[in-house]
């Protein structure tokens, strides 16, 4: 069915909506902190978080938009995720591998997504055994799988050998796959798995005009190219590489303010919608 908003507004989650407690990034006297809302509980304690003010303007966003969750988090850990406001219609998990209608996996786009792997990447088997066989011992923390579509490795970030990384990059590209480095996580995925394929299909779908967006990491990078208008926070991986687009702006804001900023501008981007012809 198609919506007759004429926005479709993507946004990734993690440090860009949502903060943990180690991200919040308060600098000011514990007394004039923000109120936040708890969105997440994870074992029994709470996780994460936004403003009160946020949740508020998330509430009036998903009134005038279509808002479109767009996460790198697998089904599960996206179904943990409580955010203001009405549900979502759609929500993108796995980076693109799955897209959520009415929260169940749209089975027309994991025919599409599975397609693609198989006839222009190396099997995610093939990957996970390089991965594992060049891992040391001494850094690797942890090794995890994603919904069967992509690999990562948790790891001792000091003690990474310089240029590991590098290497690793080129032989995946070689294959049909990305290597990114983000905190502690390194990530090898497929390159067709990318949050803006799922983003231009929900677009389809909807008959949405304009695309918004947002996101903080280098797996968010195809999500912004793909926005008519982008934000960008001043934390994160794109921030630290210094990484930009005519189309985004980069906000001065970090933590969970500029999770706030970042809703205040989706909806200023929504008020500037140009009214159908």
């Amino acid at each position: 069915m198609t919506t007759t908003a004429q926005t479709l507004v993507a946004s990734d989650l993690d440090r860009t909506l949502i903060y943990s407690a180690a991200a919040l990034q308060l600098p000011m006297p514990d007394a004039e902190a923000p109120r936040l809302l708890c969105v997440e509980v994870y074992g029994s304690k709470p996780l994460s978080y936004v403003t009160e003010t946020a949740a508020g303007l998330l509430s009036e966003l998903a009134a005038e938009s279509v808002f479109v969750p767009t996460t790198t988090r697998t089904r599960e850990q996206y179904h943990r995720i409580h955010l203001p406001g009405p549900a979502a219609r759609f929500a993108i998990c796995a980076n693109g591998g799955h897209l959520l209608v009415d929260g169940v996996t749209d089975p027309d786009w994991q025919r599409q997504v599975a397609a693609r792997l198989a006839d222009e990447c190396a099997s995610l088997d093939e990957v996970r055994a390089h991965l594992l066989a060049s891992a040391d011992p001494a850094w690797l923390l942890k090794e995890r799988i994603a919904e069967d579509l992509f690999a990562y490795l948790v790891v001792e970030r000091t003690r990474l050998p310089e240029g590991w990384v590098k290497e690793l990059a080129e032989w995946a590209e070689g294959r049909g796959w990305t290597v990114s480095l983000q905190g502690r996580k390194i990530y090898a995925v497929p390159q067709p798995l990318t949050k803006s394929a799922a983003v231009r299909e929900v677009a389809r779908r909807t008959g949405a005009e304009q695309i918004l967006a947002a996101g903080d990491s280098l797996l968010d990078a195809d999500l912004l190219l793909v926005a008519d208008r982008g934000w960008r926070p001043s934390h994160g991986e794109l921030a630290d590489s210094g990484w930009t687009a005519p189309n985004v702006e980069v906000l001065p804001q970090t933590g969970i303010a500029a999770g706030e900023e970042i809703l205040r501008r989706f909806r200023s981007g929504c008020a500037a919608t140009p009214p159908p012809a």
